[in-house]
């Protein structure tokens, strides 16, 4: 087993202990994408929709890193703060994952890190 931690500068970087994600024996785990602009290293974004568009970029460059992509995807976890954004961070989810999507789970949570609105993490495979 050959465990293999994945950095980018094309997402966030870790806001604490923990990698942007790890991969073991052809998949990758990533942690819990929040809604942070690399370059600037803030939360830009107040509204849902540019949150979860902003989570799902850093998303797609963290598996990019790992060398694996969103249609590699078996398993995906949103972390909502408020479930009345679940139709609209559906949509913006499903439209990359517009056939064969991955297993989901979809969760409203008390609180995220810097008060976001949207935490995504996912499980790939990879090559």
């Amino acid at each position: 087993m050959k465990r293999k931690v994945v950095v980018t500068d094309k997402a966030p970087a870790a806001i604490g202990p923990y990698s942007q994600a790890i991969k073991v024996n052809g998949f990758v785990f990533t942690s819990g994408q929040v809604p942070i602009v690399p370059e600037s290293g803030k939360v830009e974004a107040t509204d849902i929709e540019g949150q979860t568009e902003q989570v799902m970029k850093n998303l797609e460059a963290v598996l990019k890193a790992a060398g694996s992509d969103l249609f590699s995807v078996v398993k995906a976890t949103i972390f909502l703060k408020d479930l009345s954004h679940f139709a609209k961070v559906n949509e913006i989810y499903g439209a990359r994952f517009k056939s064969e999507p991955p297993a989901r789970s979809c969760v409203q949570v008390a609180k995220l890190p810097l008060d976001c609105l949207v935490e995504i993490e996912a499980v790939a495979v990879s090559e």
